[in-house]
């Protein structure tokens, strides 16, 4: 292994992880050509990455990172997530999660199938998680109680068909709270511009190339994560 390999593949890991963009012909194209030009330093960047349980992604000739499934260091935990949205309880945190994925389904059936939009509006998404969730709360009496997947969603079902549609119906600016229906999507849309995935304008909410990086490689692996994280036994409970 040569030493000088060896430094190009930590510059490569040090400029991702601290958010800095790595891009062709960009401030640090140089390290891009050197990830697809030099099969060591490629090597070396996929080794360490494994070991720290992060996966790297290519889209429009730039390089992305996200963090593996389980990863404690460079991930949230359910209670760190929480902590981070202003959320109490954990069936607050399993519907930011059925929101989020309402969000990624305004853009991606699967992964080979992206729906082209440009971008999606508060109250379109807020729309269909009304349409998703309603098959939940439309007749208690046909749940297995001892079905816990049923239960689970049918948990988040019932606090977002108990909260108002907005706090204030005259209010111009919708703010992030737990408060309405859209404003637990804006606390979730914020939660998303605050990672770049999606930039705020004028009310609409544009994906980045990190979004679509990581949604076209990751959503199929892991689109049915939000099914298991409201039904998994040794998560936690849906209160």
């Amino acid at each position: 292994m040569e030493m000088k390999n060896l430094e190009k593949a930590t510059d490569i890991y040090a400029k991702l992880v601290t958010g800095e963009e790595i891009k062709r012909g960009g401030a640090n194209g140089s390290l891009y050509d050197d990830y697809y030009g030099n099969a060591e330093v490629y090597e070396i960047v996929g080794v360490l990455l494994k070991k720290l349980n992060l996966n790297i992604y290519e889209y429009k000739e730039s390089l992305f990172l996200s963090a593996g499934e389980g990863n404690r260091i460079f991930g949230y935990s359910n209670e760190e997530l929480k902590r981070a949205m202003n959320l109490r309880y954990n069936k607050e945190l399993y519907l930011c999660y059925f929101i989020m994925y309402e969000i990624l389904l305004a853009f991606y059936s699967d992964s080979a199938s992206y729906q082209f939009k440009e971008y999606v509006r508060l109250e379109d998404i807020c729309d269909e998680v009304t349409k998703a969730l309603s098959v939940y709360t439309k007749d208690i009496a046909i749940y297995d109680t001892d079905n816990e997947q049923e239960e689970s969603f049918r948990a988040i079902a019932l606090l977002w068909d108990e909260l108002p549609a907005s706090s204030n119906e005259n209010q111009e600016e919708i703010r992030a709270s737990r408060a309405s229906k859209i404003s637990f999507v804006k606390l979730t849309f914020n939660f998303f511009v605050g990672e770049k995935l999606f930039v705020e304008v004028n009310k609409r909410y544009y994906p980045t190339d990190r979004f679509q990086a990581i949604v076209e490689h990751y959503f199929e692996e892991y689109r049915g994560q939000i099914y298991e994280a409201l039904s998994s036994e040794s998560g936690t409970s849906v209160e």
